[in-house]
């Protein structure tokens, strides 16, 4: 049974009586455990289908499946705590608070959870650690290179334990130092941590990371390739 199951996804946008079709006919699905890049130029649809998958907008025709339930079987309440519990998400413009320490930027999730606040401190330190910015962690926000402040959009994605991780090109602000270390984290969390990444980027390199590339032109599935495990990012 895979973990995530996309059947017939299309999508339209209407605004004062206009059509937007931007995604057509989508179909495919992610086993647990998988480390997946979703490519395309700008404007293929790439972030439309990540919020559709996220649980963030509802497909106009087809449907999404987590865990083998559709997404209109869920409640409306469902659906927020899956987002919370079962999904984390990373964007490229980090969505930190500002002048808020690590430690709190990282905390934020837990205060809408239903995990017990006993347990807060341990998955707070634990996703801190895993990015290695334990001496960072009671500095604000804004004190932070753009590098360690995606490392905290990730440490605060993991907070609540979630089963899988979306990443909407989490390297487009950073430059080539950063990115690898970005990657090499969303790397390590797949193949040693078992988390399913789902990555959306444009930037081949990025995109090498993963085990498998879904690749999307004008709104539909050009081509779904896996890729060789561990080989070494091409280097820019």
């Amino acid at each position: 049974m895979p973990l995530l199951e996309a059947k017939k996804i299309s999508k339209t946008y209407y605004s004062d009586g206009v059509e937007t079709p931007v995604l057509f006919d989508i179909s495919f699905s992610i086993e647990k455990g998988e480390l997946v890049a979703i490519t395309g130029p700008s404007g293929s649809g790439k972030s439309t289908l990540l919020h559709i998958v996220g649980f963030l907008d509802e497909p106009t025709t087809g449907t999404f499946c987590l865990n083998d339930k559709c997404m209109m079987d869920y409640t409306d309440e469902e659906i927020a705590k899956i987002r919370n519990r079962e999904m984390g998400f990373v964007f490229q413009a980090f969505n930190l608070l500002p002048r808020t320490s690590v430690y709190d930027n990282v905390k934020l999730p837990l205060l809408y959870s239903d995990i017990p606040e006993k347990d807060w401190e341990k998955n707070i330190w634990d996703a801190i650690k895993s990015v290695g910015l334990e001496h960072r962690a009671d500095h604000l926000s804004h004190q932070l290179s753009g590098g360690e402040k995606q490392r905290v959009a990730i440490a605060r994605s993991l907070v609540c334990k979630p089963n899988v991780i979306f990443a909407d090109e989490p390297t487009g602000n950073l430059d080539t130092k950063s990115e690898k270390k970005i990657m090499d984290i969303l790397r390590e969390l797949n193949e040693k941590e078992g988390h399913t990444i789902i990555i959306i980027t444009h930037d081949p390199v990025v995109a090498s990371y993963a085990h498998r590339n879904i690749h999307i032109i004008d709104g539909q599935i050009h081509s779904d390739r896996k890729s060789k495990k561990n080989k070494t990012p091409k280097k820019r």
